[in-house]
C-alpha cells in the first residue's frame, strides 16, 4: 500500500535567497516525511492535468441485444480537483466516451440467470489480522474466507453472458462469505474393558482388554491411540503335551456350472445308440390323466420367465495350521473325519430390467396461470425381465417420476375454485343478550345491534368456461355433447341451472376463509312523542261554512313532537272534542279597556269604560270584522272614579285557573277574582267601603259535561295487491350473487286499518258523536316487496366410493353423500325450500377386496452336485447329500386369479423364497417323518401337550438313530393360556361432552357461537390387556373396548351479573340545563369465562352509569301570591282610618299548567329568588289624599349594564289628591347595577351524554345529546327566552350519532373430526381434534375459551415388529477354525410402543401383515460369512456397534458441519509370540443420515479428592462416560506429582505443578494475611467493541460471524480480553514477552525513520544551496491504482527555471531509495486528501 512518489521542478532548481526560507523548506520537507525527488522537466507541464471519466450512461439502441450503445463523460481535470479545458491534456490518452454495449430487455430475465459456483474450502484469515500468524489457543474456531465465482450465463446452453444483463434485473450475489474452521477434534477412545481371561489354560499365554473410538480424529485433530492392551498370564504349567495343530476351514469357491447338459445328453444319447420306443398308452382316461398330471408338473416346474435359476456347485479347501500361524500338512491333523467339501449353489445372476417405457402423460393436463401452484407427474415404468437369483444384484426401482407441464395451444386451462357464500341470514340480537337480560325471555321488537351468518362453500370458479371449451372440442370431434340432467327437484331448476355454482370439496379452496359472521344493525324504531293537551278551545261548529244546528264541538289538541317511524299515522291522537251547545265560528275578543271616563264630565265619580275588541275565530286568529257582525260587541263596562272622600278599590284580579276541566252533577267548574281596598273613606261624604264578601267574586268555569271523544286508530294491515295498478307483482328468482337480497318494491299496494269513534273511559260509541274533520284516513298507498323464492346450489358430486377391507379381508359397507346448499330463504310468498338437502346412497359393494398375493408351487426334487464332480470326494455316496431345490412362484389376485407380477412386486408383501437347501438321506443316515400335529389340550395353562414323529425305515434298527438326544422322537410344551389381565394406563383425556356441538334455536336456525359448551361430559382413559406372560395383546381379549369412561363436568361460564337500572334521578337544575344519571351495580363476578364486568371503581363494585341532559323548564313551578290582606294600621287615627299599616298575603309554589297553576308543591321547587313578598308595610292614604296604584314591573336596562343607565318604574293616581294636596311622583328610577337588576345573558352548551340507545337495542349506534343553557352573568341559569331575545349566535350541534360496542360473545367453529392415531399401536397414541375462532369477542362480550384442542387416547394395539436375534457365534461345522458361518434369526416381537424394553416374542403369525423390514430395511440377512481363528492367531475383533451421531460443537450449539458416528474393531492375541504378527486396529466413520441431530458433548477434568496421597484426574464426557482425549490440553487438575498443602479447596481453584493453589483462568488471587488463597475474584471485563457491536448480520455458511473471536462468551458481543500476565503457573504468559519484543522493534522503526528523514533533508538542503535557479517545485505520489497525488510548493515560485533540469536529475539519482516507506507519516494539509471529492486509498 506504500505510494510511489517523484519531485518534479518547473525547469529550475530552487534558488533560496534567505537562510530563514532555508529552514522553512526543511521543516516542509521534514513534515511531509522522506520523499522521493525528481526534476520536472519542460515537457512534463502538463502532468499536472489528467483526463477524468464519469460512470457509463444506460445502454440505448432500437433492437434488443448486443446492438446498443452507451456514453460517459470525458473532461480534462487539474490534480487540485478543478475541471479545465480540454487542450490541457494530452490528446493522446483521452479515454474513449463511447463503447458497444448489450442492450438488455424486460423479456431477457428469461433467458439469463446468475450462476453460482461451489463454495471453496474456507481459509483462514488469522494471516490477515496482524501480518502474520499469531499464537492462538483454539477454544470455538478459526475464522476463514470462502469464495466462489459467479457469472451471467445463458440459460439454453450456459454460456457466459456479460454481467451487467443479469445486474439489471437482480444484484449480482456475493463472492465471498465467512466461514468458520473448527478446532482439530482430536480421537477419543472409551475405557479399557476389564481383562479377558487367559487365552491358555495352561502355560503362557495372553490377557486383553480393548477399548473403543467414540469420536474419530477430526480437523487435523491427533490420532487414535492403540485399541488393545496385552498382558501375560500363567494359569499353571502343562501336565501334557499342547495342542499344536488345528483343521483350518477355508471359504467356497464361487459358484460354477458343471459340463452342460445339452452337451451330457447328447452323449448319452450317442452312447445309448438310439433305445427304444416306449409304447403308447392306448386307454383314454389313462392318457388324460396322463396329460393332467404332465400340466400340472409343468406348473410346478420353475419354467417362469422371469427366473433363470442354475444350479452349480462350489467347493473350499482344508488345511492344517501350526499355533505359530504357519500352515503344515493335512496328515499332522489327522486322523480326522473332514468336513464336506463340496456343495450345491445357485449361479448367481443379476436382476435384468427392460429399457424405460416412454414418459407418461403429465397428470395436469391443463394450464395454471398461478406460479405457486403444484406442478404435475409424469411417470415411466420398466419391467422386470430377469429375476435376481442366487448373490445377485437386486432389481433397481421399476418406476420414476418427475415434475411437468402441460404445454400447447389446446391445452385448457386448469379448474380454479374459490370461496362463494350464501346470503346474510336475518339480523339477529338476541345472541347478544347476557344471561340476566330479561329480554331474552320475550326477544319482540329487539333492535339495535346484532349478528346475522351465513355459510361458506366452495366451488369451482371456472366450471362454464372448461364446459364451454368441451363442447367446442367435442363438436370439432363429430360428438355430441352430454346434456345432462340437474339434480334438483322440476319446480326449481329454472332458479339453480341459472346462477347456482355446484359445491366442491373445501379442501380445494385455498385463500382466505369469508367472514362467516358480521355485525348488524337492525332500524330501532321511533317512538311518537306529543306534546301536552292545550286548552279547551270555544264552542264552535265542526264546519263554519254549514252552520246548521246549535251543537258544536269544543276542541284541544295537541302538536307531535317526534315524528315516529312509518310517519305520523302511529301517534296517539291528536285531537280531543266535547260536544257543547249555541256554537259559533268567530267571537269577539277583548283586546283592552279603555280608561274610565266619569259620566257628565264630572271629575269623579261613576262612568263607564269602552272595550277595544277585534274579530277572531276558534283558534284565536284575527278575522275580518264582518264576520263577527252578527255577534253583539260587547258593551262599555260600568267603572267607578273614586272622589276625594270616596273609598278607594284595587282593579280586579284575573280569573284563577278553573278548578275542573269539565263539569258533571256533582262537580262544577269554579273560577275566582279578588281585589283590595286602597284607602277608606271620609266617613261622610264619600262612598262607603264594601264588605269584605263584596272583595271576591266567583263564576262557574268549564261547565261542559265530562264526555270527551276522539277517533282511534287500529293497526295499519299488510300491504296487498291493489287492483287498480297497473304494475305486475313479480318474483325475484335466481339472481346474481350480488342481488340475492332483492328487498325492493316491485309493484303499487294499499293498507288499510280501522277508525273509531272512542268516548274516553267508556269505550267506542257511533261516529257521529265524534267530529269528523279531524278523522283519520282508513286506506294509504304502499309499496308491496318482491316475492323471494328459496334458492339452492345444486347437488355437489357423490363423495368417492374406495372399497375398504379389514385385517381379514372382509369388504366394509361405506356410503357415499352429496349435498346442496340453500343460497336464498324464501320471503313475502316465494317458492319454498326443497325439504332434502342431503342424500345418503350405498356404495357399490365389490366382490373381492381388491389386492394380490404371492402363490408358491411345489418344490422342485432336490438336486445334487453331479457326481462325476464329487466323486472323488471322500465318503460322498451317489444317490444322497446336500442339495438345493427350486420352485415357482406366481402372481395371484385376492380372488385367486392370475395377475401381473408386477402388480404383486408393488402391492403385495415380500416375495417368497424360490430356492432352498434340501437333503438325500442316505443309507446311513437317520430317516424320520415330520412332525405330527400337537395334540390338543384339556386344560389350560396348566396342561400340556405334545407332537411326534417316528424312524422310517432301515432307521429304526440304527442304534445311532435310537438315540433320543440327538433324534428327538416327541416334544411337550405347556398349553396356551388365554388369562389376560386388564389395567389402565396413561392419563386421563380431557372432559368431552357427549352428544352434538351446536344448539338449534327454536326457529331450527343455527345461532353461530351458541355452542354447548358445558354440562355433563365424559373423560376417558385406556385400557391395556396382558396375557399370562405379561405381553401386550389385543384389547378385546380382555372384553374391553379399550378404554374407561367416566363422567366429568365442565363448568358453564357465568357472566357478569348487574343490577337493574335505577331510576332516574332528579335533574340536576330546576331551571335549564341539567343532567339526570342511573346506574347499575356488581351484584356477582363472572367466572368459568362468563362475560367480563365493566372498569371496578374505587370499592371494588362495577358501576355502569348513564348520564342524560336533561330540562327544567324555569316556569314549570312558579310563585302564585294570593291578594293582600286587609290593611293593619299600627298608628290608628280613629276618625280617618288611615296612616302607616301592614298587608300580608300567602305565597305559594304551584306546578304551572297549560291552564294555569294547578296544584301546590314543595317550596324548594320554585326560585327563592323570584318568591314575592309575603308581608308589606305601607302607609294607608288618609281621606283627600292621593291614592296610587301599586308599582309597575320596572323597565328594563339597555345593555351593556352600565352606572350611566337607569330603569325606572310607574304608578298612575286612582284617586286624585283633595284641594292643597298634592300626589307624590309617580315614577321611580334607579341605577342599573350590573347583577344587581342589570344581567348579559350567554348561552352555554352542556356535556354530551352518554350514548343513548332504544330501549330494545343492546347496542349499534344511537345518539348523543346536549343541551343549551341560557346562562344569566350572575351564573344563574335562566328561560331560553332571555336568549332569544337577544337573538344570540347557536352554532353548536346538539345531536351526533354514536356507536355503542356490541358485547360479542368470541365464537368458534364446530369441533374438528377426531385425527388419525399419533401413533398406529403401543401406549401413547392420542387422537386430537380442534376447533379454531371464528370471531373473537368484542366488547364485553364472553372472551374466547383457551382450550382449542381436545384430546383422547386411542386404543391400546401392540406393537408388532420383526427382530432379529443377536448373532450367534461362528460356526467351522466341526473343524476348529477357519471360514464358517454365523447365523441369526427373524422372530415377531410385541412392545407397548415405548423406548424401555425391547419388547417379548410371540407367534409369528401375529406379525403375518407386516411387511417383511427390519428398521425399514427390506434387505433380510440371516447370516454371513466370519473366520474363527484358529488357536494362537492374533485378529481383528468384530466391528463395534456404531456410536451415536456426534456434532461438531461450539460452545454448547452444533455447528452445521454434520453429524458422524464412528465404529471400530481392535486387535486380539492369543500367543506372545504371535504379536508382531498382529494387524493394526482398525475404525471407520460415516455421515449421519435422519432428521435426527447428532449430540453434543463437552468434556472437562476430574479429579478425586485429596485423601493424604496423590488424587487421580481423568476425563469426563458430559454425559458422565469417562473417555481419553477430548479434554482441553492443559495441566490437569491436581497431577499425581503436586502437592498442595493446605489443599486448593476454594471454588475456581486448583493446585499448579509448584504445589501452589491458584485460580482458574478468568479469575484473580485474593490471599490472606498470612500469604494463604483466600477466594478466587472474578477479573473485570474489558470489553473492545467490534463489528459485532454494530448489530450487522454477516451471514456465514456455518452461521457464526466471522468478526468475532474465538472466545467469545456467551450473552456479549465483541472481544472479551482477561488482561491478566501471569499464568496459572505462576510465570509470565507469552504474550507479555510478546508485547515487550513489539514495542522495542517499534522503538527501533522510529529511530530509523527520524534518522532517514534527517539523512534525506541534508541531501536535499545541500542540493538547494548549490543551485541558483529558480524552480516550481512539485512533489507527485504515485499511489494505487496509478492514481497521482501532486503537492507544489508554493515558496519555490521565485526559483529560477533556467537550470533545472540538470539539477533535477541529480537530485533524482540521490535520493534514497527507501524514503517512501515515511509516506505514512505525511501530513494530511500536504498531500490533499481528496481529489475530485472522492477520498484516496
Amino acid at each position: 500500500m506504500g505510494f510511489g512518489w517523484r519531485w518534479r521542478g518547473a525547469g529550475r532548481t530552487p534558488n533560496v535567497k534567505t537562510k530563514g526560507s532555508q529552514y522553512l523548506w526543511a521543516a516542509v520537507l521534514l513534515l511531509c516525511g522522506t520523499w522521493r525527488v525528481n526534476t520536472q522537466t519542460a515537457e512534463d507541464v502538463k502532468s499536472v492535468y489528467f483526463w477524468e471519466t464519469g460512470p457509463w450512461g444506460r445502454c440505448m439502441g432500437s433492437d434488443c441485444g448486443p446492438g446498443g450503445s452507451q456514453s460517459r463523460a470525458v473532461w480534462c481535470a487539474h490534480v487540485d480537483g478543478w475541471t479545465t479545458l480540454h487542450t490541457n491534456c494530452y490528446q493522446s490518452q483521452r479515454p474513449s466516451n463511447q463503447q458497444n454495449c448489450f442492450r438488455v430487455c424486460d423479456w431477457h430475465k428469461d433467458l439469463y440467470d446468475w450462476q453460482l459456483g461451489t463454495w471453496s474450502q474456507c481459509v483462514s484469515v488469522s494471516a490477515r489480522a496482524f501480518g502474520g500468524m499469531r499464537p492462538h489457543v483454539c477454544n470455538v474456531g478459526k475464522e476463514g474466507i470462502q469464495t466462489r465465482e459467479v457469472g451471467c450465463i445463458l440459460k439454453a446452453d450456459e454460456s457466459p453472458g456479460e454481467d451487467a444483463i443479469c445486474e439489471y434485473f437482480e444484484p449480482k450475489p456475493r463472492l465471498e462469505q465467512a466461514c468458520l474452521i473448527p478446532c482439530p477434534q482430536e480421537c477419543v477412545v472409551s475405557e479399557f474393558t476389564p481383562w479377558t481371561s487367559c487365552s491358555k489354560t495352561c502355560g503362557t499365554g495372553l490377557q486383553n482388554r480393548v477399548r473403543s473410538v467414540l469420536v474419530p480424529p477430526l480437523f487435523g485433530g491427533s490420532a487414535c491411540p492403540n485399541l488393545t492392551e496385552f498382558q501375560t498370564c500363567k494359569p499353571g504349567p502343562c501336565k501334557g503335551a499342547e495342542g499344536v495343530y488345528s483343521l483350518r476351514l477355508g471359504p467356497w469357491t464361487p459358484c460354477s456350472l458343471p459340463i452342460s447338459r445339452p452337451v451330457r445328453q447328447a452323449k448319452r444319447r450317442k452312447g445309448k445308440g438310439g433305445g427304444r420306443e416306449r409304447p403308447g398308452v392306448k386307454d383314454p382316461d389313462t392318457r388324460e390323466l396322463i396329460q393332467k398330471k404332465r400340466t400340472r408338473n409343468r406348473l410346478n416346474r420353475q419354467e417362469s420367465p422371469f427366473w433363470d435359476i442354475q444350479v452349480g456347485y462350489q467347493n473350499r479347501a482344508v488345511s492344517c495350521a501350526h499355533r505359530n500361524g504357519s500352515t503344515v500338512g493335512l496328515s499332522l491333523c489327522q486322523p480326522r473325519e473332514l468336513p464336506l467339501t463340496i456343495q450345491s449353489c445357485i449361479l448367481p445372476k443379476d436382476c435384468e430390467l427392460s429399457d424405460w417405457s416412454d414418459w407418461g402423460p403429465c397428470s395436469k393436463a391443463c394450464t395454471d396461470p398461478n406460479p405457486k401452484s403444484p406442478r404435475g407427474q409424469r411417470t415411466r415404468s420398466r419391467r422386470v425381465l430377469q429375476f435376481a437369483v442366487g448373490e445377485g444384484e437386486n432389481c433397481a426401482p421399476l418406476e420414476e417420476a418427475e415434475p411437468c407441464d402441460t404445454e400447447g395451444d389446446g391445452v385448457p386451462p386448469c379448474a380454479t375454485y374459490t370461496w362463494r357464500t350464501t346470503e346474510w341470514s336475518d339480523c339477529r340480537v338476541d345472541s347478544l343478550l347476557s344471561q340476566q337480560d330479561r329480554r331474552r325471555s320475550n326477544q319482540t321488537g329487539l333492535c339495535g345491534g346484532g349478528l346475522q351468518n351465513r355459510e361458506v362453500y366452495c366451488v369451482q370458479a371456472n366450471a362454464e368456461l372448461l364446459t364451454y371449451l368441451n363442447n367446442l372440442k367435442d363438436k370439432d370431434e363429430g360428438q355430441v355433447p352430454n346434456q345432462q340432467k340437474p339434480s334438483v327437484p322440476p319446480l326449481l331448476s329454472i332458479s339453480f341451472e341459472i346462477t347456482a355454482s355446484r359445491p366442491v370439496d373445501s379442501k380445494l379452496c385455498g385463500g382466505p376463509i369469508p367472514d362467516t359472521s358480521q355485525l348488524c344493525h337492525i332500524p330501532c324504531p321511533i317512538e311518537c312523542e306529543v306534546s301536552p293537551w292545550g286548552a279547551w278551545g270555544p264552542c264552535t261548529y265542526e264546519n263554519c261554512n254549514v252552520q246548521d244546528g246549535k251543537k258544536g264541538f269544543k276542541l284541544r289538541k295537541r302538536e307531535i313532537s317526534n315524528e315516529p317511524t312509518g310517519g305520523p299515522g302511529n301517534c296517539p291522537h291528536l285531537v280531543e272534542a266535547i260536544p257543547c251547545e249555541d256554537p259559533s265560528c268567530w267571537d269577539w275578543q277583548l283586546v283592552r279597556l279603555d280608561e274610565c271616563v266619569p259620566d257628565e264630565d264630572l271629575p269623579c265619580g261613576p262612568g263607564t269604560q269602552k272595550p277595544q275588541v277585534q274579530c277572531v275565530n276558534s283558534t284565536g286568529d284575527t278575522m275580518d270584522i264582518e264576520l263577527c257582525r252578527g255577534t253583539p260587541v260587547p258593551e262599555p263596562i260600568v267603572c267607578l272614579v273614586p272622589c276625594p272622600k270616596d273609598c278607594v278599590l284595587s282593579d280586579w284580579t284575573t280569573w284563577s285557573s278553573c278548578s275542573q276541566t269539565c263539569s258533571s252533577k256533582t262537580i262544577e267548574g269554579k273560577q275566582m277574582r279578588t281585589r283590595s281596598i286602597l284607602a277608606y273613606n271620609a266617613g261622610e261624604g264619600g262612598d262607603m267601603c264594601p264588605n269584605s264578601s263584596s272583595l271576591q267574586e266567583v263564576r262557574n268555569c268549564n261547565e261542559h259535561a265530562c264526555t270527551v271523544y276522539h277517533w282511534q286508530t287500529g293497526p295499519w294491515g299488510p300491504c296487498t295487491e291493489d287492483p287498480s295498478a297497473s304494475a305486475l307483482n313479480t318474483s325475484v328468482g335466481s339472481r346474481s350473487a350480488a342481488g340475492l337480497k332483492a328487498n325492493g318494491p316491485c309493484s303499487q299496494g294499499m293498507q288499510t286499518r280501522k277508525v273509531i269513534c272512542v268516548r274516553v273511559n267508556v269505550g267506542q260509541v257511533p261516529p257521529k258523536k265524534c267530529p269528523e274533520s279531524p278523522r283519520p284516513g282508513t286506506v294509504r298507498p304502499c309499496r308491496m316487496p318482491c316475492k323471494k323464492d328459496c334458492i339452492v346450489t345444486p347437488f355437489s358430486d357423490w363423495t368417492q366410493c374406495s372399497p375398504t377391507c379389514d385385517a381379514a379381508g372382509n369388504i366394509q359397507k361405506k356410503k357415499q353423500s352429496r349435498r346442496r346448499i340453500v343460497l336464498q330463504l324464501p320471503a313475502n310468498g316465494g317458492q319454498e325450500c326443497p325439504e332434502v338437502l342431503q342424500e345418503e346412497n350405498d356404495c357399490e359393494a365389490v366382490k373381492v377386496c381388491p389386492g394380490y398375493r404371492w402363490k408358491t408351487h411345489k418344490w422342485r426334487r432336490c438336486q445334487l452336485v453331479p457326481w462325476y464332480i464329487r466323486e472323488d470326494s471322500p465318503g460322498a455316496q451317489e444317490t444322497c447329500g446336500p442339495g438345493l431345490q427350486t420352485r415357482a412362484v406366481s402372481c395371484r389376485k385376492l380372488d385367486g386369479a392370475q395377475a401381473d407380477i408386477g402388480d404383486c412386486l408393488k402391492l403385495a408383501s415380500s416375495m417368497p423364497p424360490v430356492t432352498q437347501r434340501c437333503q438325500l438321506p442316505c443309507q446311513d443316515d437317520c430317516q424320520l417323518t415330520n412332525w405330527s400335529k400337537f395334540s390338543s389340550c384339556t386344560v389350560d395353562c396348566v396342561g400340556v401337550r405334545t407332537r411326534k414323529r417316528l424312524l422310517v425305515g432301515r432307521s429304526k434298527k440304527k442304534d445311532k438313530c435310537k438315540n433320543t438326544q440327538m433324534y428327538p422322537l416327541s416334544e411337550t410344551q405347556y398349553c396356551p393360556c388365554d388369562k389376560y389381565n386388564a389395567q389402565p394406563v396413561g392419563n386421563w383425556s380431557d372432559c368431552i361432552l357427549a352428544g352434538g356441538d351446536r344448539v338449534e334455536s327454536l326457529l331450527g336456525l343455527k345461532v353461530l357461537g351458541d355452542i354447548k359448551e358445558c354440562g355433563q361430559g365424559y373423560r376417558y382413559q385406556a385400557m391395556v390387556c396382558y396375557d399370562q406372560d405379561n405381553r401386550l395383546v389385543e384389547t378385546s381379549r380382555c372384553n374391553s373396548h379399550g378404554y374407561i369412561e367416566e363422567a366429568c363436568i365442565i363448568p358453564c361460564p357465568s357472566d357478569c351479573k348487574l343490577s337493574e337500572w335505577s331510576n332516574w334521578s332528579r335533574c340536576s337544575k330546576s331551571c335549564g340545563s341539567g343532567v339526570k344519571v342511573r346506574s347499575k351495580w356488581l351484584r356477582e363476578k363472572p367466572y368459568n369465562g362468563g362475560r367480563p364486568c365493566p372498569k371496578l371503581d374505587h370499592i371494588n363494585q362495577a358501576q355502569v352509569y348513564e348520564v342524560v341532559p336533561c330540562v327544567s323548564d324555569c316556569t314549570q313551578y312558579v310563585w302564585v301570591a294570593e291578594p293582600w290582606s286587609v290593611w293593619k294600621v299600627s298608628n290608628v287615627d280613629l276618625k280617618e282610618n288611615c296612616g302607616e299599616g301592614v298587608q300580608t298575603r300567602k305565597v305559594r309554589c304551584m306546578l304551572n299548567t297549560v291552564d294555569g297553576p294547578s296544584e301546590s308543591v314543595e317550596d324548594y321547587l320554585c326560585d327563592p329568588e323570584d318568591m314575592p313578598l309575603g308581608t308589606r308595610g305601607s302607609r294607608l292614604p288618609c281621606p283627600e289624599d292621593c291614592v296610587l296604584s301599586d308599582w309597575g314591573a320596572w323597565n328594563r336596562c339597555s345593555r351593556p349594564c352600565s352606572y350611566n343607565n337607569s330603569r325606572e318604574r310607574t304608578s298612575y293616581a286612582i284617586r286624585a289628591p283633595g284641594v292643597g294636596r298634592e300626589c307624590p311622583d309617580t315614577t321611580e328610577k334607579e341605577p342599573c347595577s350590573l347583577n344587581l337588576n342589570c344581567f348579559h345573558y350567554f348561552y352555554n352548551i352542556t356535556d354530551w351524554s352518554t350514548c343513548q340507545l332504544s330501549a330494545r337495542a343492546v347496542c349499534g349506534s344511537g345518539i348523543k345529546t346536549r343541551m343549551l343553557d341560557c346562562v344569566r352573568s350572575d351564573g344563574k341559569s335562566v328561560d331560553l327566552k332571555f336568549c332569544e331575545e337577544l337573538r344570540l349566535e347557536r352554532k353548536w350541534q346538539m345531536n351526533i350519532s354514536c356507536v355503542v360496542e356490541c358485547p360479542v360473545n368470541c365464537q368458534l367453529s364446530d369441533w374438528s373430526t377426531w385425527s388419525e392415531c399419533s401413533h398406529t399401536c403401543g401406549l401413547e397414541g392420542r387422537m386430537w381434534r380442534s376447533r379454531v375462532v371464528v370471531q373473537g369477542s368484542q366488547g364485553d362480550g364472553r372472551p374466547c375459551p383457551s382450550q382449542m384442542e381436545q384430546w383422547k387416547p386411542c386404543p391400546v394395539r401392540p406393537c408388532y415388529r420383526w427382530q432379529y436375534s443377536p448373532w450367534s457365534e461362528c460356526r467351522v461345522e466341526e473343524v476348529v477354525c477357519g471360514a464358517g458361518l454365523r447365523f441369526r434369526n427373524l422372530s415377531c416381537f410385541v412392545s407397548d410402543g415405548s423406548r424401555e424394553g425391547e419388547g417379548s416374542l410371540v407367534e409369528e403369525d401375529l406379525c403375518a401383515g407386516l411387511e417383511l423390514a427390519v428398521d425399514q430395511d427390506r434387505v433380510i440377512i440371516l447370516k454371513e460369512a466370519c473366520v474363527l481363528p484358529c488357536p494362537g492367531e492374533c485378529y481383528l475383533m468384530e466391528w463395534s456397534d456404531w456410536s451415536p451421531c456426534l456434532s461438531v460443537c461450539v460452545k454448547g450449539a452444533a455447528v452445521d458441519f454434520g453429524s458422524v458416528q464412528v465404529r471400530s474393531r481392535a486387535v486380539m492375541a492369543q500367543e506372545p509370540e504371535n504379536l508382531q504378527l498382529c494387524p493394526d486396529p482398525d475404525w471407520e466413520s460415516r455421515s449421519c443420515t435422519g432428521e435426527t441431530d447428532g449430540e453434543c458433548f463437552e468434556y472437562q477434568w476430574m479429579s478425586s479428592s485429596w485423601a493424604g496421597s496423590p488424587r487421580v484426574t481423568w476425563c469426563q464426557r458430559s454425559d458422565g462416560l469417562n473417555v481419553t482425549g477430548g479434554c482441553p490440553p492443559i495441566n490437569p487438575l491436581g497431577e499425581d506429582n503436586s502437592f498442595c498443602d493446605p489443599a486448593c479447596q476454594m471454588p475456581m481453584s486448583f493446585c499448579t505443578e509448584a504445589g501452589v493453589c491458584m485460580c482458574e483462568e478468568g479469575y484473580t488471587e485474593v490471599l490472606s494475611s498470612g500469604g494463604q488463597l483466600d477466594q478466587c475474584a472474578p477479573i473485570p471485563v474489558l470489553e473492545i467493541p467490534t463489528a459485532g457491536d454494530t448489530k450487522t448480520d454477516v451471514k456465514t455458511s456455518r452461521a457464526i460471524n466471522p468478526t468475532l473471536p474465538a472466545t467469545t462468551q456467551p450473552g456479549r458481543t465483541g472481544r472479551t480480553w482477561y488482561l491478566l500476565p501471569i499464568g496459572p503457573d505462576g510465570k509470565l504468559k507469552m504474550w507479555v514477552y510478546g508485547v515487550a519484543a513489539g514495542a522495542l522493534v517499534l522503538l527501533i522503526f522510529i529511530v530509523s525513520l527520524i534518522y532517514l528523514a534527517c539523512s534525506s533533508y541534508c541531501v536535499i538542503l545541500r542540493h538547494l544551496q548549490a543551485t541558483e535557479s529558480n524552480a516550481n517545485g512539485t512533489v507527485v505520489w504515485m499511489g494505487q491504482n496509478a492514481h497521482e497525488l501532486t503537492y507544489t510548493c508554493p515558496d519555490c515560485q521565485e526559483l529560477d527555471q533556467s537550470s533545472s533540469h540538470g539539477s533535477a536529475q541529480h537530485s533524482h539519482q540521490n535520493s534514497p531509495q527507501n524514503s517512501s516507506q515515511s509516506i505514512g507519516q505525511s501530513s494530511p494539509q500536504s498531500i490533499g486528501q481528496r481529489r475530485n471529492g472522492q477520498p484516496y486509498d
